[in-house]
């Protein structure tokens, strides 16, 4: 009941901010991505602090919060805070080690801090008026590359030349290996677009549906029941859809990294 409650505060919060004044029902989903000057002011230069510099801000404190504050008690009785923190430790933890293997515990604290700070956004990013990082292509294409760029060098240091053994399919019949690899080669450098795109793309359409819906609500005043429940519906949606594509995204990290630590296999 809580939780119903909670879901239906914040619909009638974005009802109430996409309002009612245009009779036209002008509904523009895609002006929540813009990025603006936090502070006042139409011009971005080098230095200007934006909405999506104090989003990632916000949300690396939530991480600190979180991960520090709610765990300094170490009580043997945990809060909830507490709680939740050990839950995701073990999440992880488990799927680093399931993923790609044990040896690959030893870049657990990255790839820890790499989900965390992306599903933290994506839930961050759920609060009327807010602004979400994670669709942002740029923010996306940044922990990409970083995780790309992580893994190849990686890999070569760990197996030097024979890291390219990755893209030689040694299985497959001689006359199709130098085809197979030229695939393999394409794919894997394909891989921080896919990877980018994907977060960017699910998270940017599920908060534009979300938008088209309140605005629907908004103008349609007292008929405005479907969409409400639209809304409602598409909210606890796209909660699923922030933990999921953190959990994409990082589970694709485990396994890239794995083809680093064993690319033989």
């Amino acid at each position: 009941m809580g939780i119903a409650l909670f879901a239906l505060a914040i619909v009638l919060f974005v009802i109430g901010v996409v309002g009612t004044k245009d009779p036209a029902l002008s509904i523009h989903p895609m002006d929540q991505f813009e990025l603006k000057p936090a502070f006042g002011g139409k011009e971005i230069s080098l230095f200007t602090v934006t909405n999506g510099a104090v989003w990632n801000f916000l949300a690396v404190l939530a991480v600190l919060a979180l991960m520090v504050v709610g765990t300094r008690g170490r009580a043997i009785i945990p809060s909830r805070v507490q709680s939740i923190a050990e839950m995701a430790y073990g999440f992880v933890h488990k799927m680093v080690e399931d993923v790609a293997g044990k040896d690959a515990l030893d870049y657990f604290p990255y790839i820890f801090t790499l989900f965390l700070f992306v599903v933290m956004t994506n839930f961050l990013g759920l609060i009327p008026t807010s602004f979400t990082p994670t669709a942002q292509i740029a923010v996306t294409v940044v922990l990409a590359l970083a995780v790309f760029i992580a893994v190849t060098v990686l890999g070569f240091v760990k197996n030097g030349v024979s890291f390219l053994g990755l893209f030689w399919v040694s299985s497959a019949p001689l006359a199709l290996r130098p085809v197979l690899a030229i695939i393999e080669v394409t794919s894997y450098f394909v891989r921080p677009v896919s990877l980018s795109i994907r977060l960017a793309g699910n998270v940017m359409a599920g908060h534009a549906v979300l938008k088209v819906f309140a605005g629907f609500a908004g103008a349609l005043g007292a008929f405005a029941v479907l969409p409400i429940l639209g809304v409602v519906a598409i909210y606890a949606l796209e909660v699923l859809v922030s933990f999921i594509q953190a959990y994409v995204f990082t589970v694709l990290t485990c396994v890239y990294l794995k083809d680093a630590l064993h690319p033989s296999h």
